[in-house]
Protein backbone atom coordinates (compact mmCIF):
# COMPACT_ATOMS: atom_id res chain seq x y z
CA UNK A 1 0.00 0.00 0.00
CA UNK A 2 0.82 3.87 -0.59
CA UNK A 3 0.50 4.94 3.15
CA UNK A 4 0.06 2.03 5.10
CA UNK A 5 2.29 -0.69 6.36
CA UNK A 6 0.47 -3.88 7.16
CA UNK A 7 1.58 -6.83 8.61
CA UNK A 8 0.08 -10.25 10.20
CA UNK A 9 1.70 -12.53 12.80
CA UNK A 10 0.06 -15.01 14.44
CA UNK A 11 -3.28 -13.61 14.13
CA UNK A 12 -2.12 -10.17 14.80
CA UNK A 13 -2.99 -7.30 12.15
CA UNK A 14 -0.61 -4.91 12.77
CA UNK A 15 -1.34 -1.29 10.73
CA UNK A 16 1.11 1.37 10.21
CA UNK A 17 -0.23 4.70 9.31
CA UNK A 18 3.22 5.73 7.46
CA UNK A 19 3.67 9.11 6.30
CA UNK A 20 6.22 10.28 8.66
CA UNK A 21 7.52 13.37 7.03
CA UNK A 22 3.92 14.90 7.86
CA UNK A 23 3.35 13.42 11.69
CA UNK A 24 1.22 10.45 9.12
CA UNK A 25 -1.41 12.43 8.79
CA UNK A 26 -4.13 11.23 6.44
CA UNK A 27 -4.88 11.97 3.38
CA UNK A 28 -7.88 10.75 0.56
CA UNK A 29 -5.31 7.74 0.10
CA UNK A 30 -4.58 6.95 3.36
CA UNK A 31 -8.51 6.97 4.18
CA UNK A 32 -9.29 4.75 1.33
CA UNK A 33 -6.65 2.27 2.94
CA UNK A 34 -7.52 2.17 5.98
CA UNK A 35 -11.16 1.25 4.84
CA UNK A 36 -10.15 -1.27 2.45
CA UNK A 37 -7.50 -3.30 5.15
CA UNK A 38 -10.32 -2.81 8.17
CA UNK A 39 -12.91 -4.33 5.85
CA UNK A 40 -10.09 -7.04 4.76
CA UNK A 41 -9.40 -8.12 8.49
CA UNK A 42 -13.34 -8.06 8.93
CA UNK A 43 -13.57 -10.72 6.49
CA UNK A 44 -10.62 -12.69 7.33
CA UNK A 45 -10.98 -15.59 10.15
CA UNK A 46 -6.87 -15.53 10.60
CA UNK A 47 -7.22 -12.15 11.69
CA UNK A 48 -8.01 -12.38 15.44
CA UNK A 49 -6.36 -8.77 16.59
CA UNK A 50 -5.47 -5.33 15.23
CA UNK A 51 -3.08 -2.80 16.37
CA UNK A 52 -3.02 0.37 15.17
CA UNK A 53 0.04 2.83 15.24
CA UNK A 54 1.94 5.59 13.41
CA UNK A 55 5.34 5.87 11.57
CA UNK A 56 8.69 7.85 12.41
CA UNK A 57 7.42 8.43 16.64
CA UNK A 58 3.99 9.40 15.68
CA UNK A 59 0.61 7.95 16.09
CA UNK A 60 -1.32 10.93 13.76
CA UNK A 61 -1.25 14.94 12.98
CA UNK A 62 -5.40 14.40 11.75
CA UNK A 63 -6.65 15.15 8.44
CA UNK A 64 -4.09 16.16 5.49
CA UNK A 65 -5.64 19.70 5.12
CA UNK A 66 -3.36 20.50 2.54
CA UNK A 67 -4.08 17.61 0.75
CA UNK A 68 -4.71 18.15 -2.98
CA UNK A 69 -5.03 15.13 -4.43
CA UNK A 70 -8.75 14.83 -5.18
CA UNK A 71 -8.36 18.15 -6.99
CA UNK A 72 -9.96 18.15 -10.25
CA UNK A 73 -11.89 14.63 -9.65
CA UNK A 74 -15.33 13.93 -9.00
CA UNK A 75 -15.09 13.61 -6.12
CA UNK A 76 -17.09 16.26 -3.87
CA UNK A 77 -16.35 17.55 -0.03
CA UNK A 78 -18.89 15.55 1.51
CA UNK A 79 -18.11 12.36 -0.33
CA UNK A 80 -14.85 13.09 1.31
CA UNK A 81 -16.19 13.41 4.73
CA UNK A 82 -18.48 10.26 4.11
CA UNK A 83 -14.72 8.56 3.29
CA UNK A 84 -13.69 9.48 7.12
CA UNK A 85 -17.08 8.65 8.44
CA UNK A 86 -17.20 4.79 6.58
CA UNK A 87 -13.64 4.30 8.11
CA UNK A 88 -14.49 5.00 11.98
CA UNK A 89 -17.92 2.59 11.47
CA UNK A 90 -15.74 -0.04 9.79
CA UNK A 91 -13.57 0.35 12.86
CA UNK A 92 -15.67 0.64 15.58
CA UNK A 93 -17.65 -2.67 13.80
CA UNK A 94 -14.78 -4.71 13.33
CA UNK A 95 -15.45 -8.18 15.02
CA UNK A 96 -11.72 -8.65 16.73
CA UNK A 97 -10.73 -5.93 19.26
CA UNK A 98 -8.34 -3.33 18.32
CA UNK A 99 -5.55 -1.94 20.21
CA UNK A 100 -3.88 1.93 19.30
CA UNK A 101 -0.45 2.17 19.82
CA UNK A 102 0.10 5.48 20.69
CA UNK A 103 3.22 7.54 20.59
CA UNK A 104 3.92 11.08 20.13
CA UNK A 105 0.71 13.39 18.74
CA UNK A 106 -2.98 11.85 18.28
CA UNK A 107 -5.23 15.09 17.23
CA UNK A 108 -8.17 15.61 15.38
CA UNK A 109 -9.34 12.40 13.54
CA UNK A 110 -6.09 11.15 14.51
CA UNK A 111 -7.21 10.87 18.26
CA UNK A 112 -10.51 9.79 17.56
CA UNK A 113 -8.90 6.95 15.30
CA UNK A 114 -7.25 5.93 18.45
CA UNK A 115 -10.26 6.37 20.40
CA UNK A 116 -12.10 4.13 18.02
CA UNK A 117 -9.80 1.33 19.30
CA UNK A 118 -11.07 -0.89 22.15
CA UNK A 119 -7.90 -0.20 23.81
CA UNK A 120 -5.56 2.71 24.14
CA UNK A 121 -1.85 2.33 25.02
CA UNK A 122 0.32 5.11 25.31
CA UNK A 123 3.83 6.45 26.26
CA UNK A 124 4.43 9.40 28.47
CA UNK A 125 4.74 11.63 25.69
CA UNK A 126 1.67 10.70 23.33
CA UNK A 127 -0.30 14.14 23.07
CA UNK A 128 -4.05 14.25 22.64
CA UNK A 129 -5.96 17.06 21.06
CA UNK A 130 -9.78 17.50 19.54
CA UNK A 131 -7.73 20.09 17.25
CA UNK A 132 -10.50 20.70 15.17
CA UNK A 133 -11.22 24.12 16.25
CA UNK A 134 -8.04 25.49 15.64
CA UNK A 135 -8.17 24.74 12.30
CA UNK A 136 -11.62 26.50 11.57
CA UNK A 137 -13.45 23.11 11.73
CA UNK A 138 -16.08 20.65 13.97
CA UNK A 139 -15.17 17.34 15.10
CA UNK A 140 -15.18 14.46 12.75
CA UNK A 141 -14.29 10.78 12.46
CA UNK A 142 -16.77 9.48 14.97
CA UNK A 143 -15.44 11.82 17.90
CA UNK A 144 -19.15 13.36 18.68
CA UNK A 145 -20.42 9.66 19.35
CA UNK A 146 -16.99 8.41 20.94
CA UNK A 147 -16.41 11.45 23.41
CA UNK A 148 -19.38 11.64 25.55
CA UNK A 149 -19.96 8.08 26.03
CA UNK A 150 -15.82 8.14 26.91
CA UNK A 151 -15.90 10.76 29.24
CA UNK A 152 -19.11 12.01 29.68
CA UNK A 153 -20.78 15.36 27.51
CA UNK A 154 -19.28 18.05 30.07
CA UNK A 155 -15.86 16.71 29.58
CA UNK A 156 -16.29 15.97 26.10
CA UNK A 157 -17.50 19.34 25.43
CA UNK A 158 -14.72 20.98 27.30
CA UNK A 159 -12.51 19.08 25.02
CA UNK A 160 -13.66 19.60 21.56
CA UNK A 161 -14.79 23.35 22.50
CA UNK A 162 -11.18 24.41 23.77
CA UNK A 163 -8.75 21.66 21.70
CA UNK A 164 -5.96 21.95 24.40
CA UNK A 165 -3.16 19.30 24.24
CA UNK A 166 -3.70 16.81 26.76
CA UNK A 167 -1.25 14.70 27.86
CA UNK A 168 -0.94 10.78 28.39
CA UNK A 169 -1.29 11.14 32.30
CA UNK A 170 -4.06 13.47 31.48
CA UNK A 171 -5.84 11.12 28.88
CA UNK A 172 -5.75 8.46 31.47
CA UNK A 173 -7.18 10.37 34.45
CA UNK A 174 -9.66 11.26 32.05
CA UNK A 175 -10.90 7.57 30.51
CA UNK A 176 -9.58 8.28 27.36
CA UNK A 177 -6.41 5.68 27.57
CA UNK A 178 -6.25 2.43 29.59
CA UNK A 179 -2.54 2.26 29.62
CA UNK A 180 0.40 4.85 30.01
CA UNK A 181 3.72 3.11 29.78
CA UNK A 182 7.61 3.86 28.99
CA UNK A 183 8.59 3.71 25.33
CA UNK A 184 11.03 0.98 25.73
CA UNK A 185 8.28 -0.96 27.28
CA UNK A 186 5.43 -0.28 24.81
CA UNK A 187 6.22 -3.00 21.92
CA UNK A 188 6.45 -5.48 24.81
CA UNK A 189 3.34 -4.57 26.68
CA UNK A 190 0.92 -3.70 23.47
CA UNK A 191 2.46 -7.51 21.78
CA UNK A 192 1.40 -9.15 25.26
CA UNK A 193 -2.15 -7.61 24.99
CA UNK A 194 -2.89 -8.19 21.58
CA UNK A 195 -1.65 -11.74 21.11
CA UNK A 196 -3.83 -12.88 24.42
CA UNK A 197 -6.35 -11.65 22.52
CA UNK A 198 -5.82 -13.53 19.04
CA UNK A 199 -5.28 -16.40 21.15
CA UNK A 200 -8.57 -16.20 22.99
CA UNK A 201 -12.16 -17.17 22.21
CA UNK A 202 -12.57 -14.93 18.75
CA UNK A 203 -15.97 -15.80 18.73
CA UNK A 204 -16.48 -14.84 22.29
CA UNK A 205 -14.77 -11.90 22.53
CA UNK A 206 -16.37 -10.68 19.39
CA UNK A 207 -19.87 -10.69 20.93
CA UNK A 208 -18.58 -9.31 23.73
CA UNK A 209 -17.26 -6.17 21.69
CA UNK A 210 -20.87 -5.70 20.25
CA UNK A 211 -22.38 -6.29 22.76
CA UNK A 212 -20.58 -3.85 24.71
CA UNK A 213 -20.90 -1.15 22.00
CA UNK A 214 -24.50 -1.36 22.07
CA UNK A 215 -24.87 -0.68 25.83
CA UNK A 216 -25.62 2.60 25.03
CA UNK A 217 -28.31 2.53 22.71
CA UNK A 218 -30.92 0.14 23.74
CA UNK A 219 -32.48 -0.91 27.40
CA UNK A 220 -31.55 -3.50 29.74
CA UNK A 221 -34.27 -5.69 28.57
CA UNK A 222 -32.79 -5.61 25.14
CA UNK A 223 -29.20 -6.33 26.20
CA UNK A 224 -29.91 -9.75 28.36
CA UNK A 225 -31.89 -10.93 25.42
CA UNK A 226 -28.94 -10.60 23.14
CA UNK A 227 -26.96 -11.56 26.12
CA UNK A 228 -28.59 -14.74 26.21
CA UNK A 229 -28.43 -15.13 22.04
CA UNK A 230 -24.83 -14.68 22.61
CA UNK A 231 -23.92 -17.55 24.81
CA UNK A 232 -26.04 -19.64 22.50
CA UNK A 233 -23.79 -19.14 19.91
CA UNK A 234 -21.22 -19.48 22.16
CA UNK A 235 -22.07 -22.69 23.42
CA UNK A 236 -22.42 -23.85 20.01
CA UNK A 237 -18.94 -23.14 18.94
CA UNK A 238 -17.11 -24.99 21.75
Amino acid sequence: METLQVERANGVVTVTMNRPEVKNAINVVMWSELLETFRAVACSADDRALVLTGAGGEFSSGGDVSDRSQEGTATTPLAAMRLVGEVAVALHRLPVPSIAKVTGVAVGAGMNLALGCDLVVATPTARFSEIFHRRGFSIDCGGSWLLPRLIGMQRAKELAFFAEMVSAEEAAGLGLVNRVVPASEIDEVVGNWAARLASGPSIALGLTKKLLNEAFTGSLEAAVESEARAQIINAGSL
